[in-house]
């Protein structure tokens, strides 16, 4: 048994940052029913793919779930919602609170139909806010988080956005924790909660707990922006043949670092010699380390730091990532076959349990291919499951 066995959650979300988040529930062992609209989830066309609206995004954000296609603006549509509350531990939506409230699913409409409920909601911005009503997506959260800045601020000519979906991701997994924290508190209490995770807060609160720096003080000490990561030399070393990630951080990686070179003289040196001299000139230290790694090969360099027990890692790109020897070793890239796309690869969910182990769960489901069996879970009769579909509230495979 995963460890949220016996967890039902209702989920009314879409695109990425919510369906990341309750596939991490149903990894964890939650019964995710998945709503969606006619139209189906947008991510499910992005990507290439053998079979329409089965994108890899979609498969990758939406595995172990159960769906129902349902139109949320009928008043069928939404007794059905109701109906599939009354029996359920958590509601996760990702539209502005203000559209749930215009569909009749808010959250005092659903604590009447269930008290016990916890209604989870991933939004852009908090709601006592100006941006309360504005629409957010995870390039504009990058910028309004200053992600974007950040490059500019570390060489880049001109601003640019982190080539994945960060935003998403990290709010997702925020999104996650609290519906676990409240979960818990429902245990002690007996009652469900509203849990709002707004994107803007949280992703300025994940950058500048790095960055916001001298500006944590008031009057501020300095400007904010953490040197070590900022610096235009912050990159993967080239070395005589290519390419290696290195981090020579603290005193004592340095001291075998530099003695394996033969630079001791440069533990005398102030801008080397301690954490603080080195954060002082940190541009300088790692202009230096970009001409020294040219004089060794890749694997040189790998070996000298497996021996001096200094952190390194490979670059991968897309290929090699698949093929890497610690990865293979803890079969973190699984093969299964899906009902209707075949043959595929997945990953697991990283994290380990000992009593109550995370598994694969099931593959991401096509569109509408468990409508039928969630209604009648919810118990409805097999003549409203049928006048449902023919009034086309409810569609399915």
């Amino acid at each position: 048994m995963g460890p949220l066995e016996g967890i039902k959650v209702i989920d009314l979300t879409s695109v990425v940052m919510g369906p990341y988040a309750t596939q991490v529930l149903a990894e964890f062992g939650a019964d995710v029913i998945k709503i969606e609209a006619p139209a189906g989830d947008l991510v499910r066309a992005i990507g290439p793919a053998r079979h329409s609206g089965m994108g890899p995004m979609f498969l990758n954000s939406n595995r172990g779930k159960r769906s129902i296609t349902l139109d949320l603006k009928t008043p069928e549509g939404r007794e059905v919602v109701l109906e599939l509350c009354r029996s359920a531990d958590v509601l996760a939506y990702n539209v502005r609170p203000a559209a749930m409230a215009r569909l009749g699913l808010s959250f005092e409409a659903l604590a009447e139909v269930n008290p016990r409920l916890i209604y989870a909601g991933l939004y852009g911005f908090g709601q006592n806010g100006p941006y309360a009503a504005r629409p957010a997506y995870d390039d504009l959260i990058q910028g309004g988080a200053t992600l974007a800045h950040l490059f500019r601020l570390s060489g880049n000519e001109e601003p640019r956005y982190v080539p994945t979906a960060i935003s998403d991701r990290v709010v997702g997994l925020t999104g996650v924790a609290g519906i676990l924290a409240a979960l818990v508190a429902r245990g002690r209490t007996g009652r469900g909660q509203r849990v709002d995770i707004p994107m803007f807060e949280t992703m300025v609160q994940f950058v500048l707990s790095d960055h916001l720096g001298g500006l944590s003080y008031d009057p501020p000490l300095d400007g904010g922006g953490y040197a070590r990561q900022l610096s235009v030399n912050r990159r993967p070393l080239k070395t005589a043949d290519g390419y290696i990630c290195a981090l020579v951080y603290t005193d004592e990686h340095w001291k075998r670092f530099l003695t394996a070179l033969g630079e001791e003289e440069k533990l005398r040196d102030p801008r080397f010699a301690d954490y603080v001299g080195r954060s002082v000139n940190i541009d300088h230290v790692y202009g230096w380390m970009t001409g020294v790694f040219l004089t060794r090969s890749t694997a040189e360099w790998q070996a000298l730091f497996e021996e001096i027990d200094v952190p390194a890692m490979p670059l991968h790109d897309f290929d090699s990532v698949l093929r890497d020897p610690h990865l293979t070793a803890v079969d973190f890239f699984a093969r299964v076959e899906h009902p209707s796309e075949g043959a595929l690869r997945v990953m697991r969910n990283p994290v380990a349990l000992s009593d109550t182990p995370v598994t694969l769960p099931g593959p991401a489901p096509r569109q509408g291919e468990h409508s039928r069996d969630i209604l009648r879970g919810a118990g409805l009769s097999e003549a409203q499951i049928d006048s449902l579909f023919e009034k086309q509230v409810v569609r399915g495979l």
